[in-house]
């Protein structure tokens, strides 16, 4: 067996070894129990994290019983590299690449020993090879996992510079004050709300984070624990939807933080934690010239009877649409308008209309027992914060198609997908009298993208039209959605494509080339849009 070999095994055996063993020591040694190794071990297997590192996030043991459980174990002195500082010097005696590959750190040179940190001071080969290479005697002393990973990380990041203990403390997500007191979920709040972000997503794991401009930025705190996530569940949900999330593992809810703002709020289950997705609501509507949408919209969002269909992915706006679309009516119109949403994210006021907005799961208990109904409370105009399944869509279509103005959200690439999305949702045997209905109801499907500013300072919409007139009306009867865009791709009064908008936003210099492309639906004909007259400095 040659040395190499040897070293490997050796290293393995180590490493099998104190996988199963070492809660199993700390219990026998009194550090722990039974039930505290369990908690750890399951919170290993969500993060991949070294036990030690865990059962101190934990609060189960503390930073003086892990170094003295590890001298103990390997029969040498203990060393805490957040209270040691290494100078450069000492750093270069050994090459950064050995360092990194056997997971060492030389801490002190005096004379000719040199006291050298390792995970696992029985790797008798890697000593013996140090001092025959470097002509000194070593010094094993032992230091935890996480503790050489974050030495080894600064290391890399700056070679030439000197390692300071405190400084690998605070990088460390067991710094200690950290550990224990957390980021308060107010503060997070606070943060995500000055910043404009889009969402705050708390999983454990990693670092809250927020989306800004389109992009997951992580802030500079320790990887949240499951035990960090389910405080902040437990902290935002009532207690009935704390029991539903119970039951159901997923639940939808909203919540307003005096002085911070309104949030809604997906708290789900992963990998046997929660996590949580926190979207700010905006406390006022902004303008349509703020949103960018264009002054016919309101033509449509006056209309007495008919569908209007917002599409588009998730994070792009399509609530602000919906909610800007019910503010115009608001304040134009003396109607009776009903809202179904789950949740409640902006509370619009009683202006010349009258607004009754209804909570899936609070004032009823889906969106389809809430349609069902909903033709015997008056409305005039029935909005439903998205479509989620046939039989409330055919409930829907039967409104439009009598009298009542529909205004609705659903996930679909684009405005003809929504159109045929629709129609697909039924049976075979169903779908041309779909057909039918939607071809005389719909008044306009919009799909929608937010595309970053090209300065960052933001993002712009990017708002895909398809108008049912009299043309798209048979194009729908006769089945022929698909042919939409191929036939209508440079664009007319009834269709413009999400491509020729992205295109004019740049032409227009309002957006960068590539954020466009990434957004496009046909990525060849937006470039050919785009290219055809670049703005001055392209």
């Amino acid at each position: 067996m040659n040395s190499k070999t040897g070293n490997t095994d050796n290293r393995d055996a180590f490493v099998n070894i104190h996988k199963m063993r070492f809660g199993e020591l700390m219990i026998q040694l009194g550090l722990i129990n039974q039930k505290q190794l369990q908690e750890a071990l399951k919170r290993q297997s969500q993060v991949s994290e070294h036990i030690g590192s865990i059962l101190l996030e934990l609060g189960y043991i503390n930073m003086e019983d892990l170094l003295n459980f590890l001298s103990s174990q390997f029969g040498v002195r203990a060393v805490n590299l957040f209270e040691t500082d290494i100078e450069p010097q000492v750093l270069k005696t050994i090459p950064h690449k050995k360092v990194r590959e056997k997971k060492i750190l030389p801490v002190a040179l005096q004379g000719n020993q040199l006291t050298l940190a390792m995970v696992n001071p029985k790797d008798l080969i890697t000593i013996s090879e140090l001092e025959f290479s470097l002509g000194k005697k070593i010094d094993p002393v032992v230091v935890p996992a996480f503790m050489m990973e974050a030495a080894i990380e600064t290391l890399v990041a700056k070679p030439s510079e000197r390692i300071r203990g405190k400084e690998l403390e605070e990088k460390s997500s067991l710094g200690k004050e950290k550990v224990k007191s957390g980021t308060k979920l107010p503060a997070l709040l606070k943060k995500a709300v000055s910043v404009n972000a889009s969402d705050l997503i708390l999983t454990a794991g990693a670092p809250p984070s927020l989306r800004i401009v389109n992009e997951l930025q992580r802030l500079s705190s320790p990887a949240l624990t499951p035990a960090d996530c389910e405080a902040y569940a437990r902290e935002m949900m009532p207690d009935n939807k704390w029991n539903d999330f119970v039951d159901n593992r997923d639940v939808d809810f909203s919540v307003t933080y005096q002085g911070i703002g309104r949030f809604r709020v997906n708290a789900y289950n992963q990998r046997n934690s929660i996590a949580l997705a926190i979207r700010p609501v905006l406390e006022t509507i902004p303008s349509p010239e703020q949103l960018n949408l264009p002054q016919w919209l309101l033509d449509f969002a006056l209309k007495p009877s008919g569908l209007i269909i917002v599409s588009g992915p998730a994070g792009h706006g399509k609530s602000t649409t919906l909610y800007a679309m019910v503010d115009m009516i608001n304040n134009h119109k003396r109607y009776n308008i009903i809202t179904l949403e789950d949740p409640v994210e902006y509370m619009h006021k009683h202006k010349k209309s009258n607004i009754s907005q209804r909570e899936v799961g609070v004032d009823t208990p889906t969106f389809y027992s809430g349609l069902k109904s909903v033709l015997r409370q008056a409305p005039d105009v029935i909005v439903v914060g998205e479509m989620r399944d046939k039989e409330s869509f055919e409930i829907a279509l039967q409104a439009s198609y009598t009298g009542h103005l529909v205004i609705t959200t659903m996930h679909a690439a684009n405005s003809t997908v929504a159109v045929e999305n629709t129609i697909q949702m039924f049976e075979p045997h169903k779908q041309n009298l779909i057909r039918m209905m939607l071809a005389d109801s719909l008044i306009v499907s919009l799909a929608q993208r937010l595309v970053p500013l090209g300065n960052n300072s933001g993002r712009v919409l990017a708002l895909e039209r398809l108008i049912n007139s009299s043309r798209i009306k048979n194009i729908i009867r006769e089945a022929k959605i698909h042919q939409i865009r191929s036939q209508m791709q440079q664009g007319t009064e009834d269709f413009t494509s999400i491509d020729i908008e992205l295109a004019n936003l740049y032409r227009k210099g309002r957006i960068k080339f590539e954020d466009g492309m990434m957004l496009a639906n046909d990525k060849s004909h937006y470039r050919e849009l785009a290219e055809s007259k670049r703005p001055a400095g392209h």
